[in-house]
This record gives C-alpha cells, structure tokens and sequence, in this order.
C-alpha cells in the first residue's frame, strides 16, 4: 500500500486521502513513506500529513488541501470539509479506503464515498482489509459490501493460494518446533466444569428462545471471540421480551468463556481470586429469591470448579491432639505446567548457543516471547527472574542436607508464595470493600446470619455476612464453598486461626528477603552516570500479540528464536512474512499449547474459519451479480429531480409550486457521529454542517429537531439537560420537536431500556419505562409546543424529516448559526473542541449559561475537576462551584 501511495507522492501534484486509519497505522505510513522517499530521492515527495484533531483550524486545512499531497483524515472532519466544499472533491486524485471490512451502508466511510464519487468519476478508489470474516456473513455479502464501496472488481489473496504460498514457504522455511504441553489434572478438571456449564447455559437458551435461528449455538462455537456477541444480537430485536433468566444467561457466558481463557493463563493464586471476585458479584442482592441468580451457580460442576481451585492454592490438613480439632491450613501452590516447559526451552536455547555458535547473520541473538495480554507479560518476567531462587523454608537440618545432594531445577515457589501473601492482604482489603457496596444486602442478612455464630463477627478479613458459612466440627475446613439455603454456591470462608498459620507458614524467609524489590518506576535521576543500551545478544523479550504492532516489534527486534508461549493464526501469518522477506535471518519458532485444551481447539477452530471465509468468497465472486441498473454514483435524472421538488399538494386554494432547489438540512457537526445525515444525503437532501447552539437539525425557518437516542434521552433526564434544551428551542422556534429514535436492530419499544434506568435488583422493567414514561408527560406539561416524534430506526426518521419538510420553506445557516448565541458573541468565537464541553455538561452544576465562562476560566477537564470552591466561584457562583467540587471529590466507597 505504500509502495502504491509513494508512486503518487512522488509525481508531486495530487490529492490522496487515506480514509479509516487509526493513530497507529498512521505512524507506520508515514515511517514507510519517509524511507521510500529516502531510497527514491524523489524531490517532489512529500510524505503524509495527518490531519486528526478538531484543533487544525479550518483556514490552515483549506491551505494544506490546496497545496496537495497525501492526507489522513478522521472521518468525522473529512465529511464536514466535503459538505463545506472546503475541500472539492473533484480536486481529490483518488482514496484509499484502510479496513474495509467496517464499512457499512449507514457509516461515515459510506457517506464520504457517495459523496466523493457523485462528484468525482474520475479519481481512483480503492480499498483494503485483511480480515475476511466479515465478507462471509449474511446474505450475498461480498457484493453488499462492493455496493457501499462503490467498486466493482475485487481481488482475493487466501494463504492457500499457490503464488502466496510460493512466497511464503520460499527458500527458507522457519524451523518450526511444536511443544504439546498436558495440562494438570486439577486443570482438566476444572475445564470440563466450565464447559459443561456452558453447555448446561447454551441448553437453557435453547429452550427458552426456541424462535430464533440457533445453527451456531454450540459448544465450539462458544469458544469463538465474539460468540456472547453474536447471541446478543439475535436476541436483540426481542429484548423486552426475553425472560430474566436469559438476560442472565447471555451475561453468564461472558464470565464462564472468560474463566476458561484465565484458568490457562493466570496462576492458581490469581486464578483462585479472580473466581472470589465472580462469585462476590454474582452473590444474591438482599432478599433475592432462587430464580435471580445465575442458573450455573447451582451446579454441581461449579462446586468442583470453585473447589478445585482453591486445593490449587491451598489444602486443609486435620491435626490430631488438640481439643478442638482445629483444621490447619498448607500450601500447595501449584504452578502451571508451561512454566517448567518454557525454562527447558530456554536451557535448550543456551545449550545450542553455546554448543553450535552460528555464523553471524542479519538477525539478533534475541528471544522473543509472544502471549496474550500484559499481565501475563509481567507473570512470565517474573517467573523468569526468580525461577532459580529457592526459598529455603525452616525445615529440619536433614531435610536441607537431602536438598544440597540434589540440583535443584527452576522452580515458582518463590514466586507463588510472594502472590499468596499478597492473596491474603488483598482479601482483608476485599472483605471491607464488599462489605461496603454490599452494607444493604448485609442490613437486610444480618439478623439470620448472626444468630448462627455471633462470636465471629468481629474477626477482620473476613467476607461479607451475606456470604458466610457455618463450618461443621472436624470438617476439611479449607476446602472450598458450600450452598446456601437455596442451593447456590457461599464464598468459603476459612477460621481466622487457620488463615493466621497460613500466613506464618508463608512469611518471606532469609533467602526471599534477600531479593531486590521490583522497580516499578526509575525517576531516571542517575542518568549521566549509569547508562548504557542492553545489548541485543543476551536479551529475552517478552510481548503480548497486539495485532499490526507484531511485525514492527519482529522487525526491530530480529529475534532469532520466537517462543509462542499462546498459539495465534495472526502471529504465524507475521512470522512466515517476516521469514520469507529476509532470507538472511535465521528463525527457530517454538510452539506451545496445551494438548486437549481450549486454546488447542481455539486456534484450530480460527485456522478453519479463516478457510472457510475465503472459500465462500470465491465461491461468491464466481458467481456475484453487480447491479448496474443504478449509477453507482447515484446521479439523479435531471427532470426527475425537477418532479421531485414539485410541491402537489394544492388543496384549501394553494398554488402548485416548483423549485429546482434541492431540499435542505441543516446539521450540527456533532450530528455526524450518528447514521442519520449520511440517509438524509442518500435521500437526495442537501447537509449543510454548523456549529449549532439550539438544536440538532434545522428544517426550516420553523422546525428545530433535537434528537436522542434512548440512552441519551435518559441521561438527559437524569442531568436535567433536556429541560434547558426544550425551553431554548421553544423560545427561538415555533415548532420545536423532540424526535426519539430508536436503533434499526432493536425493538421499538422502552422497556428493554429498563436496566438501564432502574437499578439491577429492582428489574421490574414496567417500574423503569412507566418512570420514563411520566418523565416525558411532565416534559410536555411544562412546554406544551414541544412535539415528540417516535422513530423506529434512522431508516424512519429520514423519511419522516421529509414528509415535514414538504410544505416548509427551506432554512437559513447562517440564521440557525446565530440562534442562542450570547449577546456579542461570534460566530468565530466558538471553539470547536466539542467533546470535553459535552462532558462538562454532564456534571451537576454547570448548566449552559455557565458552560462558557467555566471554559474561559479553567481551560481544561483536569483544571476543573483539581479546582477548589474558591477557584470555581468566579467562573459559575458559589453554589453551583460548590456542587462540581463535590461530585469530582465524592468517594467511590462511600
């Protein structure tokens, strides 16, 4: 792409626009392009030019258009700067399109190609993407797809195609080492918990949403990404209608497919707290009854797993002798089976370095390792730097003779019992947390809980009453939940004598307080005295797969050895690219997965999707029909737009009127983050884009529309915000309305907004519509000219903005610009910076009269929210300073 890019950069008079990249992307273009400007030492080049923030002044962007070059422009600005004529369109030599799998009929990349290709027949358009997924879901979706971009010739490179294939396996393959690990039995287990709770979930959705088309609601492809994603939207359209127990389900998949991914990755001690964090957030709210809780929580599988994962990290041990028979508390701490793997593999990687030295070449004797995300990037580095330290715990002297006889090999205990205190520190703090956020459940517990054992209550680190268990005499303490009276699983609790020789049993010993503590951050004080670069011979770097950032971090490192800690198509795409583009570097990748796992069945599962897309694409090529009836670039037959414009109605003595003047609509720039301008502009209206103090859409002198989507109709009502804007447009505009759009996919009605507006316990959805509902009547009580327009979808509301406009003069910009602008104030003097001035509004104190003031005075987001009263006072007045200083300090606990 940037080959094609610098080809035009370089003859020195065009206008390309590169549409759809993001801050990243950009970087790299324009690294790319600087170096094939380098190589080139073309004169004329210039490089690309970055236009993103709201900042750049629309005289300096006219200036830079004019002069030429290429351009990456946000979509938002580069709509406004067609619809402006700031930038011409005949003027652009060509676009190119970057992730064009996102385009869809109603966005913003849409709009701009209509636009452009309206006005532009000539220019170059083309589009790219490498995800093909997208393009083989739905029906005909290739040429639905070729129909938003306005192209009609499509070229498809799959890794199966021979010329691909050719240049990837080329002369030299990377050698390739594939390490099946077996996971615990502990693991196993678990694993098949959760799979069989979701397969138990997946059935419940089955039965009770039996009309809907169910052929991939599957086990395998639960495991899938997007599956939880992919059910939501089939269950959208009938939200409202969906019992409460589904509603939790759908949720209930999310937590149990992101169990399955932290079992493989975390450690059994951050595993174990992660599944005390669910469990506390799926406890019951006060005065729950069985069917508000989540349906797998009453398995017998999610006692084995929350069980199983506690003996992971520590085992009850009954003593005999004492009275009592207190249970004692022992570490197992139990490592992940990798672990021991990747040292092996290191030791490998040095016997080879050392024993068969290689004839220096291109790359870096670095290793590199790829995982999933930055916690276990810092997991793995802390394994790696304390792997040989033991933590000589007080034994008996025999025991430590034993131990000098043998080698010891690299080991995590260090490491694990380091996490197990800070386990049990986190707890305490935990409890109190809980406790807090949970004080009414307790309220409303308290008195049936603390008859039980009132002599426990006032032990520390303990869970919240409401999830307390009475501890049978003799019992294995230590051992995992139990039920509560309805059947669901309790938080275990442990005696606090057990946990307290838990934690002696774990103090750090002579050996662990020898260790230096980790760095978290240099303030770099030292500089001129230490510093030197690592060297790239002895360097291990550990990264986590960040999707296009992989190929830079292979070509900067050069890594000679790629450890693959997680299996990732993507990644083994990059590395075959990477080997075959330099046959001067060596590269041994190594392979792990855990054999019979998820992540196995994952990656095998993406490997044949990615397969299957691109089969279905060429089968759909081979056979796609491109509508030719209708000019792609939806030119209107001049006498019809003539007809169009002819105003029929003539009843009550009115004359039959035409003018050859299109409609028009004028917009506010904020507008354009919504589907609506582009349908209107589809629907043959000219959009006129503002910056509009009153209102959102202008349809003539008359009509002023402000418009709002369910959740902002909500948070409006909530912030009193609506109110302010009613009483504006009532005060400027005979007919203000109220239009109330619903989204397309959705069902049109309020009360699957329920959660949103009620609180979670009190889910009666008629409760938070019926409230919603009489909001709206005491709306239009107090401003009886508002009108209020319900729309199904933008598709809706499009046509309903012009069956209004019929009969209607056409509006004025300037005049709809001027509207509610302060006595003296111009036009130039907004400023154009919109999104922290909408977020200003949403806090309790600044109302639109102060706004403006506040904004002069402070200058940004963080100034006013580490303002004190005092500070606040002069901008908007002693109450209003006092209520914005409280909310920014206002304690999340309390």
């Amino acid at each position: 792409m940037t080959n094609l890019l610098h080809s035009y950069d370089a003859a020195g008079n065009n206008l390309i626009l590169v549409v759809g990249a993001d801050e990243r992307e950009n970087g790299w273009i324009g690294e790319a392009l600087a170096e094939h400007a380098a190589i080139s030492m073309s004169p004329k080049a210039r490089g690309l030019s970055v236009v993103n923030t709201d900042v750049m002044s629309v005289g300096t962007r006219e200036k830079m258009y004019a002069q030429g070059g290429i351009f990456s422009i946000t979509s938002r600005i580069l709509v406004v700067d067609l619809l402006t004529s700031l930038l011409a369109p005949e003027t652009i030599t060509g676009l190119v399109v970057l992730h064009a799998d996102r385009v869809v009929a109603t966005s913003l990349e849409a709009f701009i190609l209509r636009i452009y290709r309206q006005r532009n027949k000539a220019g170059f358009l083309k589009a790219f993407s490498d995800n093909p997924e997208p393009f083989a879901t739905g029906f005909a979706p290739l040429s639905t797809m070729m129909r938003n971009l306005f192209l009609r010739n499509v070229s498809l490179w799959p890794r199966f195609q021979v010329v691909v294939a050719q240049a990837l396996e080329g002369k030299k393959k990377a050698e390739v080492i594939e390490l099946e690990v077996s996971m615990s039995d502990s693991m196993r287990d678990i694993q098949n918990a959760i799979m069989e709770c979701v397969e138990v979930s997946i059935g419940e959705l089955k039965n009770s949403n039996s009309g809907l088309e169910m052929e991939d609601w599957n086990v395998d492809s639960a495991l899938f990404k997007q599956f939880d994603m992919v059910v939501r939207r089939q269950l959208d359209p009938v939200w409202h209608r969906v019992s409460w127990k589904t509603k939790q389900i759908v949720n209930d998949l999310t937590v149990l497919r992101g169990m399955l991914h932290s079992l493989l990755t975390y450690d059994a001690v951050s595993f174990n707290r992660h599944l005390d964090t669910i469990l506390a957030t799926h406890s019951p709210p006060s005065g729950s009854t069985r069917q508000n809780q989540s349906p797998w929580l009453f398995l017998d599988a999610a006692h084995t797993i929350f069980d199983t994962a506690k003996r992971r990290v520590y085992t009850g041990k009954p003593t005999q002798g004492d009275a009592d028979n207190i249970d004692s508390l022992r570490p197992v701490l139990e490592e992940q089976p990798k672990w021991a793997i990747l040292a092996e593999v290191l030791e490998e990687i040095d016997r080879d370095l050392y024993f068969n030295p290689v004839a220096r070449d291109d790359s870096n004797g670095t290793i590199l390792i790829m995982c999933t995300d930055t916690e276990q990037c810092r997991q793995l580095r802390e394994y790696l730097q304390t792997m040989h330290v033991s933590p000589a715990t007080a034994r008996g002297h025999d025991d430590e003779e034993d131990q000098a006889g043998k080698e010891e090999g690299p080991s995590a205990a260090f490491m694990m019992r380091r996490r197990l205190r800070q386990y049990f520190i986190w707890k305490k703090d935990f409890a109190k947390i809980s406790a807090t956020l949970f004080a009414e459940n307790q309220n409303a517990l308290n008195g049936s809980t603390n008859t039980i054992n009132p002599s426990n209550t006032s032990y520390r680190g303990k869970p919240p009453a409401n999830k307390r268990r009475r501890v049978r005499g003799g019992g294995n303490a230590g051992s995992g939940p139990s039920r509560a009276a309805n059947g669901s699983i309790l938080a275990s609790e442990d005696k606090p004598l057990e946990v307290a020789s838990l934690i002696s049993e774990i103090q750090p010993t002579k050996a662990e307080s020898a260790q230096k503590e980790e760095i978290l951050a240099d303030p770099l004080d030292d500089m001129e005295d230490y510093y030197e670069l690592y060297d790239m011979q002895d360097l291990v770097v550990i990264y986590a797969y960040d999707g296009d950032m992989d190929e830079h971090v292979l070509e900067e490192v050069k890594p000679r050895y790629i450890i693959m800690y997680e299996p990732d198509t993507s990644f083994v795409r990059r590395i075959e690219v990477y080997r075959s583009s330099h046959n001067d570097r060596n590269v041994r990748v190594y392979f792990l997965y855990y054999g019979g796992s998820v992540e196995e069945q994952r990656y095998l599962s993406s490997v044949r999707r990615e397969k299957d897309a691109f089969t279905k694409l060429i089968k759909e090529k081979s056979s796609m029909s491109v509508i030719m009836t209708l000019d792609a670039h939806g030119i209107e037959d001049p006498q019809e737009a003539f007809l169009r414009t002819i105003n029929t109605r003539i009843a009550g003595g009115g004359r039959l009127a035409a003018t050859a003047q299109p409609p028009r609509v004028v917009v506010d720039v904020r507008e354009f983050r919504s589907s609506l301008p582009s349908l209107l502009h589809g629907r043959s209206m000219v959009i006129v884009p503002c910056m509009l103090t009153v209102g959102d859409y202008i349809l003539s002198p008359n009509i002023c529309v402000e418009r709002k989507s369910i959740k902002d109709l909500i948070s409006s009502f909530k912030d009193g915000r609506l109110y302010n804007q009613a009483e504006t447009m009532q005060l400027h505009y005979k007919s203000p309305m109220l239009l109330i759009e619903f989204d397309q996919n959705k069902s049109f009605t309020l009360e699957p907004f329920a959660d949103l507006s009620g609180s979670l316990s009190s889910m009666s959805s008629s409760n938070a519509s019926s409230d919603l509902q009489s909001k709206l009547v005491l709306l239009t009580l107090a401003f009886p000219k508002l009108r209020i327009i319900w729309s199904s979808s933008p598709y809706q509301t499009a046509e309903i903005f012009e069956s209004l406009k019929t009969q209607e003069p056409e509006p004025d910009p300037i005049a709809a610009v001027r509207i509610g602008l302060e006595g003296g104030q111009k036009v130039e003097d907004q400023s154009f910076n919109r999104e922290p001035q909408d977020m200003l509004r949403l806090v309790p104190g600044v109302t639109g009269k102060n706004i403006k003031s506040l904004v002069v005075e402070m200058g940004s987001l963080r100034e006013v929210a580490n303002a004190s009263v005092e500070e606040l006072e002069p901008a908007v007045g002693k109450e209003a300073g006092r209520q914005i200083y409280r909310f920014f300090n206002k304690s999340v606990l309390e």
